[in-house]
């Protein structure tokens, strides 16, 4: 029952689109805060906050180079997630649609 009640919690995570769009970009590879700042047009600390709640629940993990921290997608012990992201458009195609798929940051260390 208490495995049942993570997956429920894992789930509804998902309900948010915000974070949905975070994992969709996370399959392709790792970003960065300051990117997904630029991307979602949010504060640094609503985005961390979507983040804590994903890793909090081990759906992302989390890596610090020097002063940025980088987070990458750590489903391969949660087939159901992927089978829900895999169903989706592409994390790039949803940002092209939003005219944002050209976007770059300059978060990464110089």
């Amino acid at each position: 029952m208490q495995e049942l009640a993570l997956v429920a919690d894992r789930m509804k995570l998902l309900g948010d689109k915000t974070r949905l769009l975070m994992l969709l970009l996370m399959q392709e590879r790792e970003w960065c805060v300051c990117e997904f700042v630029d991307i979602f047009e949010m504060s640094q600390p609503a985005i961390s906050q979507h983040l804590r709640k994903l890793k909090s629940l081990e759906i992302v993990r989390e890596e610090r180079r020097g002063q940025w921290i980088y987070y990458s997608l750590f489903i391969e012990d949660k087939p159901y997630i992927s089978a829900v992201l895999a169903q989706l458009p592409s994390g790039r195609s949803l940002l092209r649609e939003s005219g944002k798929g050209s976007m770059t940051s300059d978060c990464s260390p110089k």
